[in-house]
């Protein structure tokens, strides 16, 4: 008989602390917003070779439609919202409204891409003649050399979120931290709320993972991991595996492995990152980068710019004009977290749900409040291991995890966490009507008892039972949510905002391009000059740091 689950009596103290003061409405709701990337492709499912269409407005300036790296790769954004089903909404008309725009495309549900047909098939974003937009493109020119383009093809969602600034005081004072500055202490507590995601984040791999195979296009000719096998002519998969985006097959690079980034302190962050878009990295310098005027990329350094930087969560602030993602931490702290390790759900049109939604929020709300020491270089690697057996086989039976040096199952562990997490979604749920956090929990819980539950097994046997390919199954997928989409009604006032929003955001990009009075080498050489200073708590006035 396995021992009854207990929860930690700290975060109970800590969650009836904060009860009273919820339950009166002086906590307000958590805040977040989402980013979610899709592919077009076409009637047979090869990605998309037209370009973003204009009649969606400028990808450079507008603010809810985008392009990602490529031309094809759509990115919506939602506002902030403090309800869940208000993004999805918004979500939602971002979709139909695009669908009035398409001349038979489609939006890909599912993270790894479409039928490809080599790199060269990726078309890479452009961005108009603006030296912010050359930026942007040379950018993508420099991921494609030191990559390729195919990597950069995995769509996922980017989910966002903040705590509400009474709930921060709230902690604050509960923990008698009250002569700490406001930003710091926030700062400090997200940077552990971060610790204990990177230790705990292969829960989420498991429950939401929905990449288990691939199209045999995306692989280099003739060269199949060993991971894999072919489970028809077009298509190969891991057996056991949960999200093949989070593997060493997607968003991973061996020079970026070598900064340990560390996440044990604001600074040490900041520094490391700094560091890595200052210095020239060998390889890089042999692609070149400015041949006469034809820009590689945009420097030979280990990153070209932060945001080259792979991680499945990042500590964000929104940065003022020309100042770069590290120096808006550094001066003013930790705004928001953005948590980057979901794929998309193929078998919703969104792509996410809002029970996926409330789990996540009550998952970065336990991390917040369960105790969290520094990560050290031994516990770093184990993470790192726990995460990778997970990716490649998270719904193996046999497959066992080290937990404080000790071997436990994915479930055992698993039902702990949650088992902790129905804590926190007491809190949560203290300011709703029903009980929608703990109602998340309960729905998403049976998939570590029963792995057949998970998005990635129901994709392999949606692929099995249709007797197709993995691509011939998800273009299926999206005519379907295509049609749907295309029929759902919007909201008046929302389509006359994303009508607007076509010309102003190609009147915004146009005055943009007039404004430039220097060249794209000299607005460069400034941007990167700019990026090296460090913009430190110490030097704000005392207003800025409270």
């Amino acid at each position: 008989m396995p021992e009854p689950l207990t929860v930690p009596t700290a975060l109970t103290a800590q969650v009836e602390r904060l009860l009273p003061s919820a339950r009166l409405g002086r906590l307000g709701r958590l805040r977040r917003g989402v980013e979610k990337e899709g592919l077009r492709v076409d009637a047979q499912g090869h990605i998309a070779q037209t370009p973003h269409p204009s009649a969606l407005g400028s990808k450079l300036t507008h603010p809810h439609i985008t392009t990602d790296y490529s031309e094809s790769l759509i990115e919506y954004i939602t506002p902030v919202y403090s309800q869940p089903r208000e993004a999805l909404a918004f979500l939602s008309d971002l979709h139909t409204f695009t669908y009035q725009h398409l001349d038979q495309e489609w939006i890909w549900p599912g993270s790894m891409p479409s039928r490809l047909s080599g790199n060269d098939s990726i078309p890479i974003a452009d961005y108009g003649t603006s030296n912010v937009g050359t930026m942007k493109h040379v950018y993508r020119k420099g991921l494609d050399v030191r990559y390729g383009r195919i990597m950069q093809a995995i769509a996922g969602v980017h989910y966002n979120v903040s705590l509400p600034e009474d709930m921060w005081h709230a902690l604050r004072e509960m923990e008698g931290a009250s002569n700490i500055p406001f930003n710091d202490y926030r700062s400090t507590r997200y940077f552990g709320l971060i610790r204990n995601f990177r230790r705990h984040s292969w829960l989420l791999l498991y429950l939401f993972g929905a990449s288990p195979a691939i199209d045999k296009s995306f692989l280099p000719e003739g060269n199949v991991p060993e991971k894999l096998q072919a489970l028809n002519d077009d298509t190969f998969y891991a057996p056991y595996a949960t999200t093949l985006r989070m593997s060493d097959l997607g968003y991973q690079n061996k020079v970026q492995s070598q900064l340990k980034i560390c996440f044990n302190s604001l600074s040490n962050y900041v520094n490391t990152l700094r560091h890595a878009i200052s210095s020239p990295w060998p390889d890089y310098q042999k692609l070149g980068v400015n041949e006469d005027g034809d820009w590689q990329q945009l420097n030979a350094n280990i990153l070209q710019i932060e945001n080259e930087y792979y991680s499945d969560i990042r500590p964000k602030r929104v940065a003022k004009h020309n100042e770069t993602p590290s120096q808006a931490l550094e001066a003013r702290g930790v705004e928001y977290i953005e948590v980057r390790c979901l794929d998309l759900n193929p078998f919703d049109p969104l792509g996410v749900t809002e029970a996926q939604m409330r789990f996540v929020d009550t998952f970065l709300m336990w991390c917040l409040l369960s105790d969290s020491p520094w990560i050290s270089d031994e516990e770093c690697d184990r993470l790192d291991d726990n995460r990778r057996w997970v990716v490649e086989r998270g719904r193996d039976p046999e497959l066992t995890l080290i937990r404080q040096g000790q071997t436990t199952s994915v479930r055992e562990w698993g039902e702990q966490i949650i088992a902790e997490m129905h804590e926190v979604a007491r809190l949560l749920d203290a300011v709703e009507d029903d009980a929608p956090y703990a109602a998340a929990l309960n729905e998403l819980a049976p998939r570590l008892k029963d792995p057949s539950l998970t998005p990635s097994a129901q994709m392999l046997t949606r692929i099995k039972e249709g007797n197709g390919s993995l691509s011939d199954t998800l273009l299926a997928l999206a005519k379907e949510q295509g049609e749907k989409l295309k029929n759902t009604p919007m909201l008046r006032s929302r389509e006359a905002l994303l009508a607007q929003l076509i010309e102003t955001s190609h009147q915004q990009q146009h005055d943009i391009e007039a404004a430039d009075q220097v060249s794209f080498a000299e607005f460069l050489e400034t941007y990167f000059t700019k990026a090296r200073e460090s913009r430190a708590l110490s030097a704000l006035p005392p207003e800025d740091s409270q």
